[in-house]
């Protein structure tokens, strides 16, 4: 049984997400303030994570980013305002999705499975000889591990579903929107600078020196291409 834990300090809200996604099959399990999630979001075992925006002891974009150091699971920020929405469009703050309240609860135990079903998609995808070595740059698709002159570096799901796209079709040039759609999906939220943002962290991670980058090649009016 898949668990599932909700960062929410509105017990209201709370409760009902947990019903609805208890009637679905899943464990889920409730925590009010930001802190206690943080810790057991990287302490314990939980395969999704809803994150409110709003929490006492620790606001949920410090909280992502934390999480984001230490696990790589899908998580869906729940927030009540505009401004917050664009900061998870724009920051590359390490969120798959968000949701706005009030939502419907049919669609949050939708989008649920639907990130489920495709981080399930991503790390089940092995196949023989699905690593790639370019220079000092070693991405194994298997483990989902990225290293760098021997020296494993941390990446984001997309960050390295991104990484590992352009890798995989050297000297190639995408338009930002072409990559959106491949790595977000048609029915994703978000806009083409959400693309920058993450090459921007995927340079910041792999690259000696991020204005002459070695790897990723920004064609200007075109998009990026990946340098074999």
């Amino acid at each position: 049984m898949k668990r599932i834990l909700i960062v929410e300090d509105e017990q209201t809200i709370a409760e009902l997400e947990k019903d609805y996604l208890e009637v679905e099959g899943f464990q889920a399990e409730i925590v009010a303030s930001g802190t206690e999630g943080l810790h057991k979001a990287v302490k314990e075992d939980y395969q999704l994570i809803l994150l409110d925006v709003m929490l006492p002891g620790m606001d949920g974009f410090e909280i992502c980013r934390k999480i984001r150091q230490e696990r790589d699971i899908p998580i869906l920020m729940i927030t009540a305002k505009r401004e917050d929405i664009d900061k998870i469009r724009g920051l590359g703050i390490g969120a798959d999705d968000y949701i706005v309240k009030p939502f419907s609860p049919s669609e949050l135990v939708a989008r649920v499975k639907a990130h489920l079903a495709r981080y399930e998609r991503l790390v089940t995808k092995e196949k023989p000889k699905d690593i790639l070595q370019i220079r000092g740059l070693v991405i194994d698709s298997a483990s989902r591990r990225v290293h760098v002159n021997q020296e494993e570096v941390t990446l984001t799901t997309r960050e390295f579903d991104l990484l590992f796209f352009l890798a995989s079709h050297p000297d190639r040039v995408f338009a930002k929107d072409h990559i959106f759609e491949r790595i977000w999906g048609l029915d994703s939220m978000g806009d083409m600078a959400t693309v920058t943002v993450h090459v921007r962290k995927i340079r910041e991670k792999i690259e000696a020196d991020t204005s002459h980058p070695q790897y990723i090649e920004t064609v200007w009016g075109a998009g990026y291409r990946f340098k074999s």
